[in-house]
């Protein structure tokens, strides 16, 4: 990794979950993602605090979690989507001191470090608010985001976006092309999750 960034990291782990039908946060890390049994936002946390800190927990209201080396923040309302989330996240690691945040969903058991450490590089040599992977579509939630964006989403959020894209769209963006798709895998059902945990072929 380039330079100290002061790079935060947040994970959005107070999401509905409609399509899982429980909480993402505590599922089971597959043992294919090479972890020790443990949940998944301990999983991410313990990514994340490799190259970030603070790092920055966004959940729900009543929503039970494990001991965490990290911040949990609470959500002020349900069902308003990632962006308000990523908002008040990115205003409280501006106040950490961190100029660069890795915001990312809490569903990546294959997370790598390399791709933090990607995204932070050219996020340095660019000098973009936004640096993003693509891999045929965008991953807005594995992304590095500049924590001054934190007024721009409070203004989305007024106008009455509720979705990432609408912050990457009235933002310097870059996008950085990856082949590693396995490390922005998201578990999205129970079937999702029963396939992750077989070993690979």
């Amino acid at each position: 990794m380039p330079e100290t960034a002061a790079l935060a990291g947040v994970v959005l782990a107070g999401g509905a979950s409609q399509r899982m039908g429980r909480d993402k946060a505590s599922l089971p890390v597959p043992a294919s993602a090479g972890s020790q049994a443990t949940t998944m936002v301990e999983h991410v946390v313990g990514i994340l605090g490799q190259r970030c800190d603070p790092v920055l927990v966004m959940a729900a209201q009543g929503q039970p979690l494990p001991e965490l080396r990290a911040r949990v923040m609470r959500d002020e309302l349900r069902g308003l989507g990632p962006l308000p989330a990523t908002g008040r996240a990115l205003r409280a690691a501006a106040d950490a001191g961190a100029r660069l945040a890795f915001v990312c969903a809490v569903d990546m058991p294959f997370l790598a470090i390399d791709l933090i450490d990607d995204l932070t590089r050219r996020a340095l040599e660019t000098g973009a608010e936004v640096v993003l992977p693509w891999d045929g579509q965008d991953h807005y939630l594995a992304a590095v985001y500049r924590t001054d964006l934190a007024d721009r989403v409070d203004a989305l959020v007024a106008a009455g976006e509720r979705s990432m894209r609408a912050l990457v769209d009235a933002s310097d963006a870059q996008r950085v092309l990856t082949s590693d798709s396995r490390s922005l895998t998201n578990v999205n059902t129970d079937a999702e999750l029963r396939a992750l945990a077989q070993p690979r072929s």
